[in-house]
Parts: C-alpha cells; sequence; structure tokens
C-alpha cells in the first residue's frame, strides 16, 4: 500500500472510528500533538484538545447517532482532501434550538495533512446556516 492509500485509509478510519464510534484511544493514534486545527472558530483551541471539545461538547450532545458518508477522497503528496456527508437527527439542544427530532445532513469539505501516519493540520467547510436552516424549516 502506497503511503497516499495509507494516509486516506487514516482518514477514514478517523471519520468511522473516532467521529462515528467516539473511540478516543483511535483519536489518539491519529491525530499528532501538535496538531493545528487552520480554521479552528476563535476561542477554541486549535490544537488536538479543540477538535476533542468540539465533537464531544458541541456535535455529539445534539447529534449523538451521526454516520459518516465519505463521497469522495483525493490525495496528493501528504494531504488528502475528503467529501463527505454526516447523516444524523437532532436529539439534543445545538446553538440554542431545542431538539427538533429532524433528520439533518451536512455537506462537510476537510482537508488533511498527514505526516507519519498522523493528522498535522486540517482545514474544513462546512454551512452551519445551511444546518440550522434544516432545523429551524
Amino acid at each position: 500500500m502506497t503511503t497516499t492509500e495509507k494516509n486516506k485509509a487514516t482518514v477514514t478510519r478517523f471519520n468511522k472510528e473516532f467521529i462515528e464510534g467516539g473511540d478516543i484511544n483511535a483519536f489518539n493514534e491519529i491525530v499528532a500533538a501538535d496538531f493545528i486545527n487552520q480554521t479552528a472558530p476563535p476561542g477554541v483551541p486549535k490544537g488536538p484538545e479543540g477538535v476533542m471539545y468540539f465533537f464531544n461538547h458541541f456535535l455529539k450532545p445534539a447529534f449523538p447517532d451521526l454516520k459518516v458518508q465519505i463521497q469522495r477522497q483525493v490525495a496528493e503528496n501528504d494531504i488528502v482532501t475528503a467529501h463527505k456527508i454526516f447523516h444524523t437527527t437532532h436529539k439534543g439542544d445545538f446553538m440554542g434550538i431545542p431538539a427538533t427530532g429532524k433528520n439533518v445532513t451536512m455537506e462537510v469539505m476537510d482537508i488533511i495533512r498527514l505526516k507519519d501516519g498522523k493528522f498535522v493540520e486540517h482545514w474544513n467547510v462546512l454551512d452551519w446556516q445551511q444546518v440550522i436552516g434544516q432545523l429551524t424549516s
């Protein structure tokens, strides 16, 4: 397996084992200690602790049954770009919106730089207004 294929497999593993499954051990194996989230919101740590906080205290309490559907991955050298869709149900408070029970989809674009099989840098695009629109319409 080439390094590019291994990097794509690592991105898939992160999505399935940590994002879907909540496996902290997988997170610790995949995310480097010096990881930087280049698109962390203001006031949120850019390191691994910020990612952990985002999922465990922001996203998963509102959307506990989150499933990841990877549409496509493109890799070159140490970069993997992933286009994915989160499928979930709004079961808890999210940005001041009480649980609606609605099915929600979130289209996500990630760019991940890996080094020695670990995430070292990340960029992300997700249209939060589109998500809120699904909850309030």
